[in-house]
């Protein structure tokens, strides 16, 4: 740089990781917190690369000491259009006197020494990079960096991990956040600025810190697991950097927990401590939740919505100084202990909670954001009352350096989905999804396939009057003296049970405190689940089904490991509800407490342990014979679109199409129209579903999908 760097003062350096930060530093801990970029490099010492991409060929700098790949704006404007740039923004320090923040990035394969890579470039405004790019560390994960007489030179790593990264890459949403929907320009330009500058810059904290009390006083000590030399890198790494952003400190403790690496969707390896032993001796953390149907009653005045999604940002928060030893972890070369709250406790998600509503204290007592666990809604009664809330909510938000999932969020909306609802125009009704399960259940074709529908109708029987007598065209296809034909008689009453299954009386709505039970099975063709809750009569009483397709990928899971992502994706799907509840998982598979409990799990294991840690939670064993009802949805799952690839070619070729532009623009001048606008994507109702409208050149692809 042509500037000294702003830590070590230096010249004649650039990239990452600068060992003479500034103490200041420690309060950006997010990940849009600056990163910093200064590795000393020599004049003799810089090798650079010539790269191409596409048409385009540009000079590279070869440092390694820098955590991030950089490509300066003029250049990658030869490569892509700006407005297709990924929204995953980064702060930089150390190229010159002031915090940089990148213009968003593309990930694009390049040759090196005849092998391909799969690399993310940050795009860096021109005038803050002097060389056209910086390749930097993350190139390692794929590649040995050499150097020698001739230059730098590049060798594959043999491992498969980067197959995984090309497929994040396909699974990204490429698209800028819609803002098009703002009828009012001014309105839709503030909205765009709002996001587009927003940076969480944590200048102010609360007093809300976390207490850990156990059940007894003997403490929980389990030795360091061994780790392989490049394992052992990754996390002195790791642990070098929580000791100089003041995360962690050296530790005596007479408590230890052991880590275990997860590799995470890009292929690089997150140190998580477990804290498995520990959390069952953890007094929970009871922090109250407000009823549902409370929160959705303060909406019903409101004409035009706003969500907000945070991330967990645990590493805000304090851990008392008295409670400190109890998270001591250890690995081969030492034992540390926790000075900011850490993923894996059972109790962190209740204390971030806390942190949160302290955060918003003044704007919930105002009306400006309402707030359940980590989910924000703000209710307006206009554009112009919305734009001015959010602006108060983004102003907290980042001064107490909040991070926002902006890919989930919903900016000044007619209609939205909140705690798995739908509020429209003062209304509130239940999301199609609680029950799209059962209401997409395919038709039978066989008898093996009415055997299954009757056993998910079957437990709920006790709900519906008359159920025998109902099922009858259908139970008789299931006798060996009958054949089987099913015609109007048998549509009808299959199309009857379906109803029946997601309306009151059978579904319930959800209560905090009642009795609760998550019902899950998989098998190779999909996973299911129910979430069941003690109603006013004492009976179990379903809230939402779960039915999914497993992916190829997933088609190769031992059947364990289908049990446990069954489990697993049922949590993330009802956690709204579940978390903060002790409740009851019933499942078949009666490793699953067992294999839970093993002292080293594979990998993708692991993950799954960690995020189970975060509920409250018994397992409970029973047979398969008395779990129909979820063996139907996990043999028979519903074809629901999950790509986010394809999501993307729908949004495009709606946008595109002649049809269904002028469909949208019905939408704007007739209140009355069935048709609407949901996350950029249009849909019809048609009694009482969202169907999503198909432009004519994707409905054979879709099928095909669906099929």
């Amino acid at each position: 740089m042509k500037e000294k760097a702003p830590y070590c003062k230096g010249s004649g350096h650039y990239a990452v990781d600068c060992t003479k930060r500034r103490k200041d530093s420690k309060n950006n801990k997010s990940s849009s917190s600056p990163v910093q970029i200064c590795s000393r490099i020599s004049k003799e010492r810089i090798k650079t690369r010539k790269i191409t991409i596409g048409n385009k060929t540009f000079e590279a700098l070869i440092d390694t000491g820098s955590s991030v790949t950089l490509i300066r704006e003029d250049v990658s404007k030869g490569i892509i259009e700006q407005s297709k740039l990924s929204r995953d923004i980064v702060v930089l320090s150390g190229l010159g006197k002031y915090e940089v923040k990148t213009k968003g990035s593309f990930l694009r394969e390049i040759e090196l020494d005849g092998e391909k890579y799969s690399v993310t470039w940050h795009v860096v405004p021109t005038p803050y990079l002097e060389f056209q790019a910086v390749i930097g560390s993350d190139i390692l994960e794929q590649a040995f960096v050499g150097f020698d007489r001739k230059g730098v030179y590049f060798r594959k790593h043999e491992d498969k991990v980067w197959f995984m990264h090309t497929q994040v890459y396909e699974a990204r949403i490429e698209d800028e956040i819609e803002v098009k929907h703002v009828t009012n320009p001014r309105i839709r330009k503030e909205l765009s600025e709002l996001i587009n500058n927003y940076i969480p810059k944590k200048t102010e904290t609360t007093n809300v810190s976390m207490r850990i009390i156990l059940k007894d006083d003997v403490p929980v000590y389990q030795p360091a697991r061994r780790l392989s030399f490049p394992e052992n890198q990754a996390v002195q790494k790791q642990i070098d950097e929580w000791l100089d952003q003041g995360i962690v400190r050296q530790s005596s403790s007479e408590y230890a927990s052991p880590i275990v690496l997860v590799k995470k969707k890009d292929g690089t390896a997150r140190l998580c401590v477990d804290y498995r032993k520990l959390n069952r001796k953890l007094v929970k953390d009871r922090f109250p939740l407000p009823l549902i149907e409370d929160v959705l009653d303060k909406l019903q005045d409101a004409k035009v919505y706003s969500t907000l999604d945070l991330k967990n940002g645990f590493f805000h928060v304090e851990v008392n100084e008295d409670c400190k030893h109890f998270t001591s972890f250890v690995v081969p070369d030492g034992q540390f202990e926790f000075n900011k709250v850490p993923f894996g406790l059972s109790t962190s998600p209740s204390v971030f909670q806390r942190y949160v509503y302290s955060i918003f204290r003044e704007l919930m007592r105002k009306g400006i954001v309402i707030i359940y666990m980590d989910d924000l809604i703000i209710p307006a009664k206009d554009e112009d009352e919305g734009i001015e809330k959010l602006k108060k909510v983004f102003e907290v938000a980042s001064k107490y350096g909040l991070e926002i999932k902006f890919k989930k969020c919903q900016f000044l909306r007619r209609k939205v989905e909140f705690l798995g609802h739908v509020v429209e125009n003062g209304t509130v009704r239940p999301s199609v999804a609680k029950t799209i399960a059962v209401k997409k259940f395919p038709v039978p074709t066989t008898v093996k396939q009415v055997q299954s529908f009757l056993g998910l109708t079957g437990y709920f029987r006790k709900f519906i009057p008359a159920y025998s007598k109902i099922a009858k065209p259908l139970s008789d296809l299931i006798r060996s003296d009958n054949p089987f034909v099913f015609e109007q008689p048998q549509i009808e009453v299959f199309e009857k049970l379906k109803k029946l299954l997601t309306e009151s009386p059978v579904l319930s709505i959800f209560q905090q405190g009642k009795t609760t039970e998550l019902h899950t099975d998989a098998s190779q063709q999909g996973y299911g689940a129910v979430l069941l809750q003690e109603a006013e009569d004492g009976k179990l009483h379903p809230v939402q089904y779960m039915s999914k397709k497993t992916t190829p990928a997933e088609e190769k899971y031992s059947s364990y490991e289908l049990e446990v992502l069954a489990v697993v994706n049922a949590l993330r799907k009802f956690r709204t509800y579940l978390m903060g509840n002790h409740f009851k998982i019933i499942t078949d598979c009666s490793a699953f407490q067992r294999t839970m409990d093993k002292k080293d799990l594979v990998t993708r294991i692991a993950r799954w342990a960690l995020l189970l840690e975060e509920f409250d939670y018994e397992i409970v064993h029973r047979s398969g014979q008395r779990m129909q009802h979820v063996d139907a949805l996990s043999r028979y799952p519903v074809a629901i679109i999950a790509s986010d690839t394809l999501t993307a070619r729908l949004k495009r070729a709606q946008q595109e199409g002649e049809y269904t532009q002028s469909l949208r623009s019905m939408i704007g001048s007739n209140n009355d129209s069935d048709f609407f606008d949901k996350n950029e994507i249009l849909y019809k109702y048609v009694d009482g579903c969202e169907l999503i409208v198909v432009p004519r050149d994707m409905q054979t692809e879709l099928i095909k999908v669906s099929s």
